[in-house]
């Protein structure tokens, strides 16, 4: 069976033998240090989205730019629930 359609396959560009060591590996770390993993991982996705927001709005102040990441994260409703002043920002351009 090619390994595009193994069940369970992590990334079809991987050989099965190369996600085996991987998930060998990820089995073998602590529950800190998978926390520590996804904190990392946490980060840089919100560093890669503020990263946009900066391209698209570089006229954008510091709040504009949190308001902007707020509604990426919570939604729409929800972010101008929790910050009014978000409300400007929630346009769709």
């Amino acid at each position: 069976m090619p390994d595009h359609a193994r069940p369970g396959v992590l990334a079809s560009d991987t050989s099965a033998a190369a996600e085996e060591v991987q998930v060998g590996r990820w089995r073998m770390l602590t529950g800190g240090e998978k926390l520590q993993i996804l904190a990392a991982l946490s980060d840089a996705v919100e560093q890669m989205a503020l990263a946009g927001i900066a391209a698209r709005f570089p006229q954008a102040s510091p709040r504009e730019r949190f308001l902007r990441l707020a509604i990426l994260k919570l939604g729409a409703d929800l972010a101008v629930r929790a910050y009014p002043d978000a409300a400007p920002y929630t346009d769709p351009s």
